[in-house]
This record gives C-alpha cells, structure tokens and sequence, in this order.
C-alpha cells in the first residue's frame, strides 16, 4: 500500500504543477503539440527473466513544463525455453520537465515520469501449449528519461521505469509433471524495470496558445 500512496504523491504533485502553470501566460507556447512515435523496450530485474518487445504511443503537452505520453507495448519473455510469458500494457504516464530550460540548448531535456497501465499477461508451456494461463490487471510505474531533441519535431527518448504489477501474478511450476500454471497473490514490489527507446515526431498543435 506504501507504494501506491508514494506514486498518487507524485502524480498529485505533477497534476499541481499544471494548475500552477494555468496562471502563467508565458508558460504555454509549446502547449497542444500531438506527437506520434514507435518504441522497443526491455524488460529486466524480473523474476521471469528478461525479455524483450515493441509498441508505440502518442503525446499531448499540456505546457512547456508537463506532457503526457499514451502506449501501447508487447513484451515477450523466454523463461528457460519452458514457458512464454506474454506481457500487453495499454496505459498512460504524466510527464514533467524539472529544467525551465534544457539541460543543452535545444537538445537534452531530462524528466520525470508516473502513470497507470492495464496489464495483460499470458504464459504458455513450449512444450505442451495445452498448459496455459492468462490474468488481466492494472500496473503503475514510475522512472525518469531523457529526450534527445535531434530537430524542433523529432525526438529521440530514452527511459527508464519500473513496472508494479497491482493484481495477482502468474507461477509456472516447472517441476510439476505436467507441468501447472497458477496464479498467486501479489508479493511485495513484484514487477519489472522497462527500458524503453523511442522515436517521435510532433505532427500538429490540437490548440494553439502563443507564449
């Protein structure tokens, strides 16, 4: 529970940030930017091992200091050429800029980021695909990034979050004969650290609001 009260912290201190903002007319000139990206990310420091997906998002900046980034990602991961743990997340992160201005002219800009993901998990036996087991829950994650401003639109994003899963999670007992897939209760800050690489490009302004 600690851990869910620390995030909803985080995201009312970047939801506050907004308000705050809405009183500073000079604050808004990069405001209404939609931009659309693909992503490739890896899933590390899990109890299934590592693995690795694809996907893609959108964003829409609220201000020059907050954004916001909607994803959709497909994580597959090799559990001991046994079982084929399949991850789906569909979600949503606020992010803030801390710097009013970027780290280099023009080009780094770091950030924090904080959201929520629905979570979609399916494993499978290799050798018998008869033997599997699905669940379909809710995740918040939270991390830090970086993007890479190559031109005014393009970007190159690195970052960096880890994952907790907040329902029950999937067990294979590989000793087992046959082999069982159970679902248990959630343990402490099960998860996973996802490292994401993205490519996006600022399309249009949904609204318009000049500095």
């Amino acid at each position: 529970m600690r851990k869910e009260l620390i995030l909803s912290a985080f995201l009312i201190f970047l939801f506050a940030q907004v308000k705050a903002q809405s009183n500073t007319n000079n604050d808004f000139s990069k405001s209404g930017w939609f931009s659309l990206g693909v992503r490739s990310t890896a899933s590390t420091f899990s109890d299934e091992g590592s693995g690795i997906g694809t996907g893609g998002q959108f964003r829409i900046q609220m201000s020059n200091r907050v954004n916001t980034d909607w994803f959709m990602d497909y994580i597959s991961i090799n559990m001991e050429d046994k079982v084929r743990s399949e991850y789906y997340h569909i979600g949503w992160s606020v992010i803030y800029y801390p710097f009013k201005t970027l780290v280099y002219p023009k080009l780094v800009q770091p950030y924090l980021l904080a959201g929520h993901c629905f979570d979609y998990n399916k494993m499978t036996s290799f050798d018998n695909p008869t033997i599997r087991a699905n669940r379909l829950g809710s995740a918040v994650q939270a991390g830090v990034g970086v993007h890479f401003n190559i031109t005014d639109r393009f970007d190159v994003t690195l970052m960096s979050q880890y994952m907790i899963h907040l329902t029950k999670t999937l067990s294979p007992d590989m000793d087992a004969t046959p082999m069982v897939i159970k679902a248990e209760k959630e343990t402490g800050l099960q998860g996973h650290l996802l490292t994401t690489v993205g490519f996006n490009y600022k399309i249009f302004k949904i609204w318009k609001r000049n500095a």
